[in-house]
């Protein structure tokens, strides 16, 4: 069900955490960190990618109301075959840092039962990540989306400079990140562009590998049931050559990329 007296995304400030608003549980994810895992989805977020596959969780509205204690009953029912399979918590969304008090709590929950967390993020709002909630967090899974300002801004109509920063500062505190590159033929696939997050990413030791990830059609249907313009119905997938090309230029530049 979803809370459509929620406040308005951008206005919002988590005090507390008592409750969050979630969209929806992943259970059995192979592919948001290590082992087996459930991913939480929670709703909320002030970017506007033009390849979103989840633009249903942009505003909180779009999730359910959840109190903290009834998030970490169900984590907790979970947790003993997710650490019997090497896996753990992902927060996902949405944004998870629109969310930070909520968000840092069901982390430290997920901590006392022994689980791996990990933060998916796109590292816009990493300035409200402080220390004390990132000691809760094992593993980023940090999306850079461009490089270039003006392709950064034309996708998500947001600035990238955040997003380096906080990858930045994951460095210097040897956060464990996973890089991810949203790969889209005629938005970010310029060589240049795939260069700069290259070399960006290639000094930075606590970074353990660059997911290249291939555009694809299958949330554009959300767009449409949402009465959302998509700009992108005529874009096609990454060729093979393409997907080869982005992988040797971040190797070639001393990344591991898959």
């Amino acid at each position: 069900m979803q809370s459509p007296d929620a406040p308005e995304t951008a206005e919002f400030r988590d005090t507390r955490g008592d409750f969050g608003w979630i969209h929806s549980y992943e259970t059995g994810s192979t592919v948001d960190g290590p082992g087996v895992r459930v991913t939480v989805f929670v709703s909320g977020c002030l970017l506007r990618c033009v390849y979103c596959h989840n633009p249903d969780t942009w505003h909180l509205k779009d999730g359910t109301k959840v109190s903290i204690q009834r998030a970490e009953h169900v984590l907790a029912s979970y947790a003993a075959p997710l650490r019997a399979m090497g896996g753990g918590l992902t927060i996902s969304g949405g944004e998870p840092l629109v969310q930070v008090h909520f968000t840092r709590r069901l982390f430290a929950a997920a901590k006392l039962l022994g689980l791996h967390t990990a933060l998916d993020t796109s590292g816009f709002l990493g300035v409200r990540a402080d220390d004390d909630y990132l000691s809760q967090v094992d593993l980023v899974l940090l999306d850079i989306k461009s490089w270039d300002p003006d392709t950064y801004q034309r996708v998500t109509k947001q600035d990238v400079r955040p997003t380096l920063e906080f990858a930045e500062r994951l460095a210097s505190i040897g956060k464990p990140v996973w890089i991810r590159f949203v790969l889209v033929p005629g938005w970010t696939d310029a060589s240049a562009n795939v260069a700069g997050i290259a070399r960006f990413v290639a000094p930075m030791k606590n970074v353990e590998t660059i997911e290249v990830l291939p555009f694809h059609q299958m949330g554009a249907f959300k767009w449409k049931s949402l009465g959302l313009e998509y700009d992108l119905d005529e874009t096609p997938v990454p060729s093979p050559e393409i997907v080869a090309r982005v992988l040797g230029q971040f190797r070639d530049a001393g990344c591991r990329a898959r």
